[in-house]
């Protein structure tokens, strides 16, 4: 496998309708929310989560063959209960240099391995920010009854409330650093991998609180010059609607004008790699007022799963 040499930056779109994209276990689950604006929040911890949930179900990575996932539920060899950090750790013989070897998400995300002894901490190569909508949203409280009886031999059945967003456009910015992926020993293959389950993770999250969630967008610009990065590459992207924004209620109500990351991204072609790019047919992009491809563009390689 082929180390990781170069630096990229990472965007990533995808939109959720009349559901639940994180919620907040201290407020009622309801949507993270942002209340000054009505911006939709999500953790950067359930975007990881998506990853590992998909390349541990599609991908392999579920502890046969020498594929892993650090970080999941996993019980304890009685069966009584879930595994602790330090049980899992024995899983690796505490070996730290085998959790590398066999655990994608540490390569990626990094983490803190409590070995018998002293914990090693790893810094996550890749890393993202709070994950915010590019619109305000609105949020719905749902009432609904259960398929089954309050009490044994009640006719009444149980109640069911949640709160949903009608619809939010939510946007990730990241960064692959390069010199901490030395130390996690991150390869190219791994990093291939990330995307695939940022894009296909998302598609295939189909519980009840996620179930329609859709990727719309997936950049990563790669850069050739060591230890250059652009930075905040998302806020080069607006979201332009004839409705109100907090009345969007499909992709089909606004279009991405992508000028401004257009332009950046000239400025600094000498120094970038290629910008691989995954995109929704559904979404509408625009530069300067014109629909924008890609793909007629030398600088962007579409990615190809």
């Amino acid at each position: 496998m082929s180390t990781l040499n170069n630096r990229s930056e990472l965007v990533f779109l995808y939109d959720i309708k009349d559901a639940n994209p994180n919620g907040d276990p201290m407020d009622q689950d309801k949507p993270r929310m942002d209340e000054e604006n009505s911006i939709n929040l999500v953790t950067d911890v359930r975007l990881k989560r998506t990853i590992r949930d998909y390349l541990f179900d599609y991908k392999g990575y579920d502890g046969s063959d020498g594929k892993d996932i650090f970080v999941r539920e996993k019980e304890v060899e009685n069966g009584e209960g879930l595994q602790d950090g330090k049980a899992r750790a024995k899983d690796f013989q505490d070996n730290p240099e085998k959790v590398l070897q066999q655990c994608i998400d540490v390569r990626l995300f990094g983490g803190v391995i409590p070995l018998s002894g002293d914990s090693i901490t790893y810094t996550g190569p890749v890393q993202f920010q709070m994950g915010r909508s590019l619109h305000p949203v609105e949020m719905k409280f749902i009432k609904g009854t259960g398929a089954f009886a309050s009490q044994e031999g009640q006719s009444q059945r149980t109640f069911r409330e949640e709160y949903v967003v009608s619809y939010s456009l939510i946007g990730f910015y990241g960064i692959i650093n390069e010199n901490a992926g030395k130390k996690t020993n991150l390869t190219e293959e791994d990093v291939d991998l990330l995307l695939e389950g940022m894009w296909k993770g998302t598609k295939n999250l189909i519980t009840r609180s996620k179930m329609g969630q859709t990727p719309r967008l997936l950049l990563q610009a790669e850069y050739s010059e060591d230890n250059f990065f652009i930075g905040e590459l998302k806020e080069y992207i607006e979201l332009e609607s004839e409705k109100r924004e907090d009345e969007i209620r499909d992709v089909s109500d606004y279009r991405l004008d992508v000028t401004s990351l257009k332009d950046i991204l000239a400025q600094h072609e000498s120094r970038i790699e290629k910008v691989h790019y995954k995109i929704s047919p559904r979404l509408n992009l625009v530069c300067r007022g014109k629909e924008f491809d890609p793909s007629e563009d030398e600088l962007f390689e579409e990615i190809s799963w």
